[in-house]
């Protein structure tokens, strides 16, 4: 099968970066792909020098607990820094939860006050707070042309991102907490990165989402008109949510 028929996902340490049911997210971004004729397949990044980064279209980084972050830190900035700035620059796509969103910013400071450098590909900073968010989150989104133009999902994080000059929001928080609690937003657009803490996993109920990621990677290959699917069950399930959200 020809390059222009492929769909690769590249999962980020997923031994270590894989918590609250995320790995649906790699899941529906393979199905949706194959559902269109596409050779879907999904590369592990482990620890240690990995090959294969420039083939990948859209990369995922789960989250992890503060000792697991510690675990991947140099690792991430050793052997896979250089090459996500390289994949990025050339058009691939990065959805990052959590932990993995903190590390791509410039910095996460523990609740000890050890600061973890990031690796700087999105504008933001973190710092754990002494409160964690958890429950549902509703948001609405900035990305153009999303439909509909909601987002839904699950937080549970302690750490407070800001967002810097460069990055934007992903959306307006409508309930929920967000990226800190104060300001009203929730994760960030950037480039080709989209950072956020929604888990639950994001991207089964919100296949607008997922489709968006799919589509922005394989325009680089002038190629990211999607045909459409019957995502009336997906859309259930966000639907239902925005409603329990609504009854809160």
């Amino acid at each position: 099968m020809s390059t222009s028929k492929r769909f690769t996902v590249g999962w980020l340490y997923p031994d270590l970066m894989n918590i609250y049911g995320d790995r649906g997210n790699i899941l529906t971004l393979l199905r949706r792909a194959e559902w269109r004729g596409l050779e879907a397949r999904v590369v592990e990044l482990q620890r240690g020098a990995v090959g294969g980064m420039d083939d990948v279209d859209v990369f995922f980084f789960g989250g992890g607990q503060d000792r697991e972050q510690a675990l991947i830190y140099d690792d991430l900035k050793e052997f896979k820094q250089e090459s996500l700035q390289n994949a990025v620059g050339g058009g691939a796509q990065i959805l990052a939860v959590c932990g993995g969103y903190q590390l791509l910013g410039h910095y996460y400071q523990t609740a000890d006050g050890e600061r973890f450098d990031g690796i700087g590909l999105i504008d933001v900073t973190t710092r754990a707070g002494k409160k964690r968010f958890i429950g549902d989150v509703v948001v609405v989104t900035s990305i153009e042309g999303l439909t509909p133009s909601t987002l839904v999902g699950f937080e549970n994080h302690s750490g407070r991102t800001f967002l810097g000059p460069n990055a934007k929001p992903l959306g307006k928080v409508l309930s929920g907490r967000g990226n800190n609690g104060s300001d009203k937003t929730e994760g960030t657009v950037q480039g080709g990165i989209i950072g956020t803490y929604l888990h639950g996993s994001l991207l089964p109920k919100n296949p607008h989402l997922a489709d968006h990621l799919i589509g922005a990677a394989l325009r680089r290959r002038g190629d990211g008109a999607l045909s459409h699917l019957d995502d009336s069950e997906e859309l259930a399930a966000h639907g239902w949510i925005l409603q329990r959200a609504q009854r809160r």
